[in-house]
């Protein structure tokens, strides 16, 4: 058994096709074949059912394909390990994040890791949190910041930022005035809410007492579309601080603190810790690692305290 023949019959798996398993790795049909003959001796059963038009896995062949994929992994994990023994990091480092992260967290810290390690090229995967937990389970991507707590397993977890989450208004609002606001007083005014999300889950929570007189005008999937729609009058939300700090800046939008309760959105890096992971992945997670220990964590918790997830 090699890795060439388990190559191949994990191909023949995929494609239910020796033909075009032969296709896909540039080798002939009966060289295919042979391949998985040698397997199939070797293991004492068949390994595929070539009864049909096309061609199935056995019941063996299930379980072969488990290992093979497995011991392909290993493989070329080990040589990539080897390869990178001494190496600059170069190549591409694939990150999944949510937009808002992506325009509001990660900026600084890529434009710091790119000052450190300019040959790496980052690829980002943009979705929500639990689609970028999925993503990367599969090795799709290597990295992913995700809304916190997580508690998917195998999953390292690293803390990189924590914000308080305020409510937004425009700046010509009844509330824009005052220093505080509480849900009850933010339940009678025309409301613009997350679509989806964990954000939106906590804030029906909060509502849900209201529900008499709740106004729900709009529900929208971005931050940004969010703000605009705040500062056009259309109603009010609430966003983390630092995702409106330039419309507050420019005198567009006000932040006002919730009164009788913090919330807080927090974010994490997240990354298989069963697997090997390429330079670029390393050294990215070291870089964060040694951001978190320089980059204070944001307000202490007072009062009652909510994690917006």
């Amino acid at each position: 058994m090699d890795y060439d023949q388990l190559a191949s019959f994990l191909e023949v798996a995929k494609l239910q096709s020796f033909s075009l398993a032969g296709e896909k790795l540039f080798r002939t049909q009966p060289a295919i074949s042979a391949q998985v003959r040698l397997l199939e001796q070797e293991c004492g059963e068949k390994l595929f059912d070539r009864s049909g038009k096309k061609v199935q896995v056995t019941p063996a062949g299930e379980i072969l394909r488990r290992y093979a994929q497995q011991m392909l992994d290993l493989q070329r994990e080990a040589l990539q390990a080897v390869a990178e023994l001494n190496q600059t990091p170069r190549g591409k480092l694939y990150i999944g994040a949510n937009e808002a992260t992506c325009l509001y967290v990660l900026p600084k810290t890529f434009a710091h890791f790119k000052q450190l390690y300019p040959q790496v090229q980052i690829s980002i995967y943009r979705n929500f949190s639990h689609k970028i937990v999925q993503k990367v389970h599969e090795g799709a991507v290597d990295l992913g910041i995700v809304t916190l707590p997580q508690t998917a397993e195998n999953m390292e977890v690293i803390p990189v930022f924590r914000d308080e989450v305020l409510a937004v208004v425009p700046k010509d609002h009844p509330l824009a005035k005052k220093r505080s606001v509480t849900v009850e007083e933010m339940s009678h005014f025309p409301l613009i809410l997350p679509k989806t999300g964990h954000t939106r889950v906590m804030l029906d929570r909060m509502l849900r007492g209201f529900r008499a007189h709740v106004q729900i005008s709009m529900e929208l999937a971005s931050v940004e579309t969010i703000k605009k729609f705040v500062g056009a009058g259309l109603g009010i939300s609430v966003i983390s601080r630092t995702y409106a700090q330039a419309e507050v800046a420019a005198g567009l939008l006000k932040l006002i603190p919730l009164e009788g309760q913090k919330l807080y959105r927090e974010l994490g890096l997240i990354y298989r810790r069963d697997r090997h992971h390429s330079l670029p992945a390393k050294v990215f997670i070291e870089v964060v690692r040694e951001s978190t220990k320089t980059t204070s964590s944001g307000s202490p918790l007072t009062t009652k305290t909510n994690t917006i997830r």
